[in-house]
């Protein structure tokens, strides 16, 4: 939280959740209880400047329901719980996205037929749950085959992401709450080149609070499956609208030779790589994050998560810089992927991010620093939590978060006779 401390959502048994603020040593000022009823599970939760918000998913065996409540971060005060919307049974699960601010969020069901989405019925509100307004979005032009997700601004509007013409095109809507007017921008990134029909093999969206939104795409070659290149898009909607398209990154058999050394591996060919982050700083240095995660076998086979793949773009979105960081990640099948993997923050031109890992035998946290600008990558540092290394490391990554570029707090288990959890406030020199 801006004033210091911090605000958790807690798991405290299987019928009850708690919301919980801290101050910035680590003493509890309160903590409010949420019990869930059978059929029901947390699907949201968001901080805005006064309040935190909970979403809460129930299936009552007649439909599917979102449900939401405040509770006051000063008091810990809670609000009776307000219905957002209703879907049936047979439905896909609804959704909901908050606003970077925490300000406003918007949860919306599939309207589909035949199992394919046709439309999207949403509904907007603010923070105080105050329903700003109800929007269909239409998608009875995008053919048979696409994906979409909806995003929403500080200020209430909604930007529905779609990857379609056949997953080679991205586009963006954006729809205002005080207009009917709905602006569209499009890009494709797909195609045939050379012969070989590229498309979209995956991709990622970042609304930033000024709304300008970001898009980056992994496109692969259709027949083979082998990974052509990473497309970087903005999205800007402010006056007239502008959209960049950053040049291409090419997947060339160079960077696979990259990987390699930067793994020990002797791959043949780049595959499991998938985005995950896309950072901002300040002076719009953009960072995008890819991870290698993929499972051994089948569905009792441990998870791992290898390799980082960074790419820098300076504030013109030009390439700038890319760098692959080495790592080795195991999960336990039981956990799949939630205990490996990182977390990233932004403070000024650095990333920082955090793993847990065992490196020479010590099971820890440890932190990686890289400079925006160059794309330098310090080595790990362990931050010597002294995690429990055993099979259920899962809360060490979940529960870790910065309270400033120099100060984290991370939960660990000391031992693997305790069942309790410790919260551990970590100064980093």
């Amino acid at each position: 939280m801006p004033a210091g401390g911090f605000v958790v959502l807690a798991h405290k048994s299987a019928a009850e959740y708690a919301v919980e603020r801290y101050d910035a040593e680590l003493k509890r000022l309160w903590s409010t209880t949420l019990p869930l009823a059978a059929g029901e599970s947390i699907d949201g939760f968001a901080r805005s400047s006064s309040q935190a918000l909970v979403v809460v998913h129930q299936n009552t065996g007649a439909a599917q329901q979102l449900s939401a409540l405040t509770v006051d971060l000063g008091t810990g005060q809670k609000t009776p719980a307000k219905k957002l919307l209703t879907a049936g049974t047979r439905d896909r699960r609804p959704s909901v996205a908050f606003s970077p601010d925490g300000s406003k969020l918007v949860a919306w069901r599939y309207l589909t037929r035949n199992e394919q989405i046709k439309a999207i019925s949403a509904s907007v509100y603010d923070e105080k749950l105050l329903k700003l307004k109800d929007r269909t979005y239409d998608f009875h032009d995008q053919g048979g085959f696409f994906s979409t997700t909806v995003h929403i601004g500080n200020d209430g509007s909604q930007f529905v992401t779609l990857v379609g013409d056949e997953m080679k095109k991205l586009t963006v809507r954006r729809y205002r709450n005080d207009v009917p007017e709905v602006k569209v921008m499009s890009v494709s990134v797909g195609g045939t080149f050379g012969g070989k029909v590229v498309n979209v093999f995956d991709s990622r969206f970042a609304l930033q609070p000024d709304n300008v939104l970001y898009a980056a795409a992994i496109c692969n070659e259709r027949q083979s499956g082998l990974y052509h290149s990473l497309k970087v898009v903005k999205f800007d909607f402010a006056e007239q609208g502008d959209m960049k398209f950053a040049p291409e990154f090419k997947f060339t058999p160079e960077y696979l030779a990259e990987a390699n050394k930067a793994s020990g591996s002797t791959a043949k060919r780049l595959e499991d790589v998938y985005l995950t982050d896309l950072l901002l700083t300040n002076d719009k240095q953009l960072v995008v994050l890819a991870e290698k995660k993929y499972e051994e076998g089948g569905d009792d086979s441990p998870g791992h998560a290898r390799e980082l793949h960074l790419f820098g773009y300076n504030e013109f979105l030009s390439p700038a810089w890319h760098s692959i960081v080495a790592k080795d990640q195991v999960a336990p099948a039981a956990e799949g992927f939630s205990s490996i993997g990182y977390r990233a923050a932004v403070f000024g031109p650095e990333v920082q991010i955090v793993t847990w890992e065992k490196r020479k035998n010590k099971s820890d946290l440890y932190l990686r620093r890289v400079n925006a600008q160059t794309g330098v990558v310090q080595e790990p540092k362990g931050l010597g939590l002294n995690v429990a290394a055993d099979q259920n490391p899962s809360y060490v990554k979940d529960f870790t978060t910065w309270l400033d570029a120099k100060t984290l707090i991370g939960v660990s288990r000391p031992s693997k006779k305790s069942a309790a959890l410790m919260l551990n406030k970590i100064a980093v020199k």
